[in-house]
């Protein structure tokens, strides 16, 4: 009994230490002020103070396209593209196949819009953002849903930010589990969301326009959170 019993903790322990492979997965700096190689750099910092992730980093989103993509545990997006990647259907059919075997995706800022021309890709984000937002600056979080295993514990709280209000909803339903109050629009939208595709776990906030905004500390623990229950962790 004894023997069966140091097994068994002994597989526990190893299951336990196993890390979860993250790859974020940028593109070179685009308009409008997107930084995606400084935020990219700061994301993997945020992730890399939960010692369960092993954190790499991609520069180039073709290699979505590749077979070593799929050997992650969740994928990190924080890239857009205005055209169609230079092997755009392999990107597509990858992601499909990633999310159809149970891995996890999260989508940073304006990386739930990341594939403008793809139809698909709203019902994956689940909030797509298109352009609009309101004028760069302070507003409110608020934490809509506390008794999510992402959001349990945390507060509302104050971001300097783009507060986007302009989105393609997908056709999946989603859970909502923070929000903010657009001045321009004059109503809520969600700054944190979560929802199944097939298998897989897709976590998704609009909020990290760049490096500032990111240092929020509220906004690290989100992403932290999120990577780790789009990995089943």
């Amino acid at each position: 009994m004894k023997l069966i019993a140091l097994i068994l903790l002994s597989a526990l322990s190893t299951f336990a230490q196993k890390h979860t492979k993250v790859v974020i997965v940028t593109g070179e700096n685009s308009y409008n002020g997107h930084v995606w190689k400084e935020t990219s750099a700061e994301i993997q910092a945020i992730l890399a103070v939960d010692k369960r992730f092993e954190v790499t980093l991609e520069a180039d989103p073709n290699f979505i396209a590749k077979d070593a993509f799929l050997t992650y545990d969740v994928a990190v997006f924080d890239f857009r593209n205005a055209k169609p990647l230079t092997e755009d259907e392999k990107v597509k059919a990858n992601i499909l196949k990633f999310l159809a075997s149970g891995k996890g995706l999260v989508t940073v800022h304006w990386a739930g819009g990341a594939f403008p021309y793809w139809d698909e890709f709203p019902n994956i984000s689940g909030r797509a953002q298109i352009s609009k937002h309101d004028k760069r600056g302070p507003f409110k979080v608020t934490i809509v849903d506390r008794k999510d295993p992402i959001t349990k514990g945390l507060a509302d709280f104050e971001t300097d930010d783009e507060l986007y209000y302009d989105f393609k909803e997908g056709n999946r339903p989603v859970k909502i589990l923070a929000t903010a109050h657009s001045n321009v629009m004059d109503k809520d939208y969600p700054m944190a969301l979560t929802l199944q595709y097939g298998k897989g776990r897709v976590f998704t906030t609009p909020l990290g326009h760049d490096v500032k905004a990111l240092k929020t500390p509220e906004v690290g623990d989100l992403l932290r959170r999120g990577t780790a229950w789009a990995a089943h962790r």
